[in-house]
């Protein structure tokens, strides 16, 4: 790598905003959320996701590759339903008639995110703004005929969410044409762009990001190209200067083939949790980001299990990207907005406690299911889950060193569909 007195001179930022977010919201909203298709698998990193993950494909956002993949249910889905039809017809076909950002943004907010991210470019490489080089291949000029990406942002901020750009830089189907991607290899190594040229078309769009919309995350995906690795013009270094010259309190994610990074992500069940570093997990309510309209209750998380995963990043020290995928039209499906509504429920009381906190990691409690602790401001908060009823917890069940009654405390459980209940230090005795 050139330049690595550059490089290394790059802040390593941690800014308030994101140290004390419990929580920010991801939107996959693109073409594929047309046809609106993917096979119901299992989450990413899973013991059942296995080596053929890519032919049986859980992402929506992925079916332009994954129809191309012989043999795969989703070619047989593209050719009975759709004829076989190009890829970009969906993005003609796409209307957005009931797409409210504002009522997105508030909803956001209720649920008790700090932060968006919102997919400006997936590997299709449709832009949801009018990027450069695009020519009409992007939402502007085509399908919605609309600057997506300055509507939500305009609207998240108005309700006093951050915003932050996905954009894929390591894949783009359309300006560099692939065979179809069929396993891990492929995708982050086989088959991946390497080439300068590339690289500068892509700088190109998150420096026009940077400076028409005011992201505070660049949340990059699957690496960037290797010839780009400079500070020359368009090159990566040269963009992640300006972006940290122009935005005070911005970020980088750790998807920019290692180039540099200010926190570690995991997605799903895949990922190490990193030690003493600010990381995010990312996840859909269901199995994948874009709306796929096969899923039902069966692959969508319950408001309740939303809130325990969002409580173990926080007492593990992370965060949750909590994805929501639209339909095409804007409207998003009533068990995503339930779960975050209940989340929103549960935020409201909990998450001043939340923020900013210090985890203390999961508890082994007899006669609680799921436990996780908490410590903000000297007291310890403790969230437990388990069977309906009245659960006695002794005082030495619980985190040592704080001001827990002697005699232990008693918490009402409501069962695996309720909200987890919550207990905390310095509380009496008759909880």
């Amino acid at each position: 790598m050139q330049d690595l007195d550059r490089w290394d001179a790059l802040p390593h930022r941690l800014p308030d905003w994101f140290r004390d977010a419990p929580l920010g919201i991801f939107i996959h909203w693109g073409a594929y959320a047309v046809p609106a298709w993917a096979e119901p698998t299992a989450e990413l990193g899973a013991a059942d996701d296995g080596a053929d993950r890519l032919t049986h494909n859980s992402y929506s956002e992925w079916y332009a590759n994954t129809i191309r993949i012989e043999g795969s249910p989703a070619a047989q889905h593209h050719r009975e339903v759709h004829g076989g039809a190009p890829y970009d017809d969906f993005l003609d076909q796409w209307r957005t008639d009931d797409f409210d950002p504002s009522a997105w943004a508030e909803l956001f907010r209720g649920a008790g995110a700090d932060y968006l991210v919102l997919t400006t470019k997936h590997h299709d490489g449709i832009t949801l703004w009018d990027a450069p080089g695009t020519g009409d291949r992007n939402t502007v000029r085509r399908g919605p005929r609309r600057d997506l990406v300055g509507e939500i942002s305009h609207a998240g901020q108005e309700a006093g969410l951050r915003f932050g750009v996905y954009y894929s830089g390591g894949l783009d189907w359309h300006v560099r044409p692939t065979d179809p991607l069929i396993s891990g290899e492929d995708v982050h190594d086989h088959k991946r762009p390497r080439d300068d040229a590339y690289g500068t078309y892509c700088s190109a769009h998150m420096r026009d990001l940077i400076d028409r919309y005011q992201p505070d995350v660049l949340w990059n995906d699957i690496g960037w190209p290797d010839e780009n690795f400079h500070f020359g013009e368009g090159g990566l270094g040269e963009l992640l200067e300006h972006f940290y010259r122009e935005r005070p309190e911005g970020l980088i994610n750790d998807r920019f083939a290692g180039a540099h990074q200010d926190f570690v992500t995991t997605e799903y069940q895949a990922g190490e949790i990193p030690e003493d570093l600010p990381w995010e997990n990312c996840r859909g309510i269901g199995l994948s980001f874009g709306y796929n309209q096969i899923e039902d209750a069966s692959q969508y998380l319950t408001g309740a299990q939303v809130v325990r995963h969002v409580v173990d990043a926080v007492s593990q020290g992370g965060r949750v990207l909590l994805n929501v995928g639209p339909r095409a039209d804007g409207s998003l499906h009533e068990l995503q907005v339930r779960a975050l509504e209940t989340l929103g429920e549960f935020m409201a009381e909990h998450k001043a406690h939340l923020a900013g906190s210090r985890g203390l990691g999961a508890l082994r409690i007899p006669g609680a299911d799921w436990a996780r602790a908490v410590e903000k401001d000297g007291t310890c908060w403790v969230h437990l889950s388990g069977d309906e009823g009245v659960l006695r917890i002794e005082a030495e069940e619980l985190p040592a060193g704080f001001d827990w009654p002697e005699g232990g405390l008693e918490v009402r459980l409501g069962g695996e569909g309720a909200l987890p209940a919550a207990v905390r230090s310095g509380q009496a005795a008759e909880a």
